[in-house]
């Protein structure tokens, strides 16, 4: 335990966030991704996990030390449901809550059709397994900058 960051943070989720540098992607999943096999195929190469947590949980805990990307529009996305992709299900809106807040404006989810979320989700840094069990709790959120202190 570490005072000042979120107790959902384990040791290797921590080390990551650490390592990933401006523009690097992480990959939020649920119980039903196919986790284990596109981890393998990250910068990382292996799956990191936050059990026994939402979806939202596990943003709220990790946008609590890692800003988003400012440069690009879809630094934060979500995967689309397929045939409906404007529908948005339940566990999308609390991580839109969760981005919002920790972020302190709107910031819109972009959706990634589904099997080119997989793809995207192999070319990130890595990919953290939550306990998320409903459908299309799988999310990107890519790190952007922590500016200098002002004198």
């Amino acid at each position: 335990m570490l005072k000042g960051i979120s107790p959902r943070l384990n040791a290797d989720v921590l080390h990551a966030l650490a390592s990933m540098g401006h523009g690097d992607m992480l990959v939020v999943v649920d119980t039903n991704f196919p986790a284990e096999s596109v981890a393998q195929q990250t910068m990382l190469g292996h799956l990191l996990r936050i059990d026994n947590v939402s979806a939202a949980e596990a943003v709220e805990a990790l946008l609590s030390l890692m800003p988003l990307d400012t440069f690009i529009d879809d630094a934060a996305t979500r995967m689309e449901v397929v045939g409906a992709p404007e529908e948005m299900p339940k566990v999308q809106h609390e991580v839109q809550a969760a981005i919002d807040r920790a972020e302190g404006k709107h910031w819109p989810l972009v959706p990634v059709e589904r099997y080119a979320f997989y793809e995207r989700a192999k070319e990130a840094y890595c990919v953290i397994q939550t306990g998320e069990r409903r459908f299309y709790g799988c999310f990107t959120l890519t790190k952007g900058v922590i500016p200098p202190e002002t004198e």
